[in-house]
């Protein structure tokens, strides 16, 4: 298995998080690892399959080759993000195709996500993506739950969204997933929303989401892997930190670096890569707490 495995695994133990930037530009990548190495904070570097449909990451070969030019061994992995079963735009996806391509690229973590199928299709989704990266010595992250916000349209209120748990993860459906799947990291829904990339919404500011701390307790104790928490963008702080400290491993990043690279963009490419490397600093030093802890993460 990979060492990004031991990574995460180390990462749940230690109640560490480390977090994974998304690349939805090829030039974000550079200054992203440079925050992280001169943080000394270890980050996973990822590209979802729609970074290179609905924006500029091009495809997952060319992150590949990227990341290849500028890695940092000591502070970064590569890990393919949201493959969907169905996508953002209620579309079939051939994931598996796409999962494959990634492994022979040298991702050293994957994931799928079909977490818009019935429980027991995204099982058996799961299932073969598993059996297929775990022969290549590759981990996976899969999703339950529905995590939303990457749809066209506006959310319903957030207040109502988390009052009902709308979409939360349910204990005993995590617990027979990591069961009958055997995958190695869980994505879940207890509160977290992704940031929109639609058109239209792409600009707006993320709302402040909350967490179900007492919700995302009982997942951990039940199933014991570690947990990811995706749409770290915009969550209260306090949060944040405690959710680390009841299973979340993995903590994703995109808006909040983005955005940032988009506005800066209209000025130059120089300012907008300035802006990318200032927002990733005070990701891991202010919001995930997380500067330093690279060695602790890759100790035997």
């Amino acid at each position: 298995m990979s060492d990004t495995a031991a990574i995460v695994r180390r990462a749940f133990e230690k109640q560490i998080a480390i977090p994974g930037f998304n690349i939805p530009y090829l030039p974000m990548m550079e200054p992203v690892i440079a925050a992280l190495r001169d943080t000394d904070c270890l980050g996973l570097i990822m590209v979802a399959r729609l970074e290179w449909i609905k924006f500029e990451a091009r495809s997952l070969e060319a992150i590949q080759k990227e990341y290849d030019r500028v890695k940092d061994g000591a502070h970064t992995r590569l890990h393919l993000d949201h493959v969907p079963v169905i996508d953002e735009d209620n579309m079939r996806v051939d994931f598996e195709e796409v999962i494959a391509r990634a492994i022979q690229a040298g991702y050293g973590s994957v994931m799928v996500d079909g977490s818009r199928l019935s429980l027991e299709e995204n099982i058996e989704c799961t299932r073969r993506v598993v059996k297929m990266a775990h022969a290549a010595g590759v981990p996976v992250e899969a999703e339950l739950g529905a995590i939303l916000g990457h749809e066209e349209g506006p959310l319903p209120p957030y207040d109502e969204l988390f009052a009902s748990g709308r979409g939360f993860t349910e204990t005993d459906q995590a617990d027979r997933f990591v069961s009958e799947t055997g995958v190695d990291w869980l994505s879940v829904a207890i509160g977290n929303i992704h940031g929109a990339v639609s058109a239209a919404r792409k600009d707006e500011k993320k709302v402040q989401a909350r967490l179900s701390i007492e919700q995302l307790d009982r997942i951990r104790r039940r199933i014991g892997i570690p947990l990811v928490l995706h749409g770290g963008t915009g969550i209260q702080k306090s949060y944040i930190l405690e959710s680390i400290r009841h299973g979340i491993a993995k903590i994703n990043v995109a808006t909040a670096i983005r955005q940032p690279y988009e506005r800066a963009l209209r000025e130059s490419p120089d300012k907008a890569r300035g802006a990318v490397y200032q927002a990733t600093v005070s990701v891991i030093r202010d919001e995930l707490e997380v500067a330093g802890v690279a060695r602790a993460l890759l100790a035997d």
